[in-house]
């Protein structure tokens, strides 16, 4: 309804010595190459030393040339002795830091913050392709009002998140104005401004011509001169979409949108993942409830091979299993729906549940963060209030 080493070479090594090519890495394996060592001598004790007297000099015991022969060769096998040691030890860590382990993933969850029932768990598919082509879209719908001035909460959210912000529709309460722009509108979301890609709302539509949205976003708003449009973002595609049909020339198939629509997917499809974005929303538990009049951008979507739907209009949080354009359950094609209408407006309740849908929550002013990885994606919905939250990943298809 609407409103992702060697031993030498003369030297023959006893049993117990470690293998060639490995360097010793025990107490027995340095003994062993001590042994290996040849000596024809056996190496005398070394001499005491007698501290000074005061006054004189330190005093040694009589030596000879062979004996100071044998104590440097003494000398230079410890040595020897102690680098060998040095370098099993080495060896050993270097072995053991080696073993690449991958760090465990926590599945996606989802945190019901209302009476709605325990969301279904969601089975998290491998990350593919995550790197460079990374990108992150993050937004709401239902967003600046003056008289609750809850969109400066929401909007303290997106400070914090790097990437493209989208709006979901409906912008400036009560209708859209230049004025509301100004005051409602500007003051929050308005610092994200330059790095907004918005869609409009039929509150954006309360002004003649929508000449307030379009005046306040320019040419973010219709680069092409109309209030549909799409551009890349990453790896994947970004569909823009209004869904006030009675103010754009309709939704069908037939329309000017439609006809778009259907060109822009054939267009796109083969080598990129799809998100659409627009306001009412197909599918609804909310108070406004499932909207025919946008059943043949789904067709469009479905048959395009989309991945996900964003929408707004019904002031909740709301996410559906994939699911075909009869919404039924399709894990295989099926497009996955958000709605998001948590950008500030006052929040409603739910009247109903709809088929398909996994969470619910009306308790919690908040934003969607997507991140879009090149063939697949993650969502986290995060509270301006953190008492409900919902994260999971899917695949495209």
């Amino acid at each position: 309804m609407r409103e992702g080493t060697e031993p030498p070479e003369d030297a023959s090594p006893p049993e117990d010595a470690p293998p060639a090519g490995e360097p010793p890495s025990t107490r027995a394996d340095i003994e062993a190459l001590l042994r290996a060592t040849p000596s024809n001598e056996t190496a005398p004790p070394l001499e005491p030393v007698t501290e000074d007297a005061p006054g004189e000099a330190a005093t040694r015991g009589p030596s000879t040339a062979g004996s100071i022969t044998r104590s440097i060769a003494l000398g230079v096998i410890a040595f020897a002795a102690t680098i060998v040691l040095l370098a099993g030890f080495f060896g050993l860590v270097t072995r053991s830091n080696g073993r690449g382990e991958a760090a465990a993933s926590p599945p996606p969850s989802a945190t019901a913050g209302s009476a709605a029932p325990s969301p279904t768990p969601t089975s998290a598919p491998a990350v593919v392709g995550s790197g460079s082509t990374d990108a992150t879209l993050v937004g709401a719908g239902d967003i600046a009002d003056c008289s609750l001035d809850r969109g400066a909460a929401t909007a303290t959210l997106v400070d914090s998140i790097p990437g493209t912000v989208f709006t979901a529709g409906d912008n400036a309460y009560p209708d859209g104005t230049a004025q509301q722009f100004t005051d409602c509108y500007d003051p929050t979301w308005g610092r994200f401004k330059a790095r907004t890609r918005p869609a409009a709302g039929n509150h954006d539509w309360g002004t003649k011509d929508a000449a307030g949205y379009l005046g306040y976003f320019g040419a973010a708003a219709a680069p092409a001169g109309k209030t549909w449009y799409s551009y890349d973002l990453g790896a994947w595609h970004v569909i823009v979409l209004d869904s006030d049909c009675q103010q754009v020339g309709g939704c069908a198939a037939g329309s000017p949108q439609g006809m778009w629509l259907a060109a822009d997917l054939a267009a796109s499809k083969a080598t990129k993942c799809t998100i659409a974005i627009w306001h009412h929303p197909r599918f609804s538990s909310g108070e406004h409830g499932d909207d025919a009049d946008v059943a043949p951008f789904w067709n469009a979507l479905y048959a395009g091979g989309a991945d996900i739907v964003v929408n707004g209009h019904d002031h909740d949080y709301e996410r559906f299993a994939p699911q075909d354009p009869e919404g039924r359950a399709d894990d295989a094609r099926g497009v996955r729906e958000f709605v998001v209408g948590t950008g500030g407006a006052e929040l409603r309740t739910f009247p109903t549940t709809q088929p398909n849908s996994v969470v619910r929550a009306s308790v919690a002013f908040g934003v969607i963060q997507l991140t879009l990885h090149q063939a697949s994606y993650e969502w986290k919905f995060i509270s301006t209030t953190g008492e409900f939250s919902d994260s999971g990943a899917g695949a495209c298809h």
